[in-house]
């Protein structure tokens, strides 16, 4: 009893909460810069102003690995870093002209994309053919906003935006997600074991 209270006050003192707010912050800031470094994996396409990026790897990824409000909280985190000037999104325009940009609809729904995969992802086995599933959702619903917004944006009919939004994509997102479900679920396998 006594060693029960003691563990439940431990918890809750000042120097665990400062820990505690320290690791989440280091996590956010880590996956802040590792969103931005996917972000500079980036190859311009002639037939459309959106770039190849590893940019969706590192959302799904995130979303896969982290817990939801961690996740948001780290893509929320990013796009701010990138409003404020921080070179942190794919090259270009610098700041809200970036996020106002042909691939703002894209970078808007990381949030909500890595919400919803986490969400979801601990919801099920956590194997890897969840993974796959829930990294696909959340990729989808990624191309299918930055394609809106294309259409807004352009003056494009849907169909257009998505055929130079979405579809050329649509490949190369296959290998993303199973890369992502891939190392989801191998880390949680190591830990598994490490424990």
């Amino acid at each position: 009893m006594n060693q029960n209270l003691a563990t439940s006050i431990n918890l809750t003192s000042p120097r665990s909460q400062v820990s505690q707010g320290l690791r989440i912050t280091g996590i956010v800031v880590a996956g802040s810069v590792f969103l931005a470094v996917c972000a500079h994996v980036s190859i311009p396409l002639w037939f459309t102003p959106i770039p190849l990026s590893l940019q969706p790897f590192g959302v799904l990824l995130l979303g896969l690995l982290l817990r939801p409000r961690l996740a948001t909280a780290t893509l929320c985190a990013y796009l701010a870093e990138g409003a404020l000037g921080l070179p942190v999104f794919a090259p270009g325009p610098l700041g809200i002209a970036h996020l106002l940009g042909p691939t703002g609809g894209y970078l808007l729904a990381y949030p909500a994309a890595a919400l919803l995969i986490s969400f979801l992802f601990r919801r099920t086995g956590r194997g890897f053919a969840s993974g796959l599933a829930c990294a696909a959702v959340g990729d989808f619903l990624i191309l299918v906003c930055g394609a809106l917004w294309l259409a807004a944006g352009m003056h494009l009919q849907v169909s257009a935006a998505l055929s130079i939004g979405a579809l050329p994509f649509l490949p190369g997102d296959a290998l993303k997600i199973a890369a992502a479900a891939g190392i989801a679920t191998g880390y949680r396998y190591a830990l598994r074991r490490n424990r």
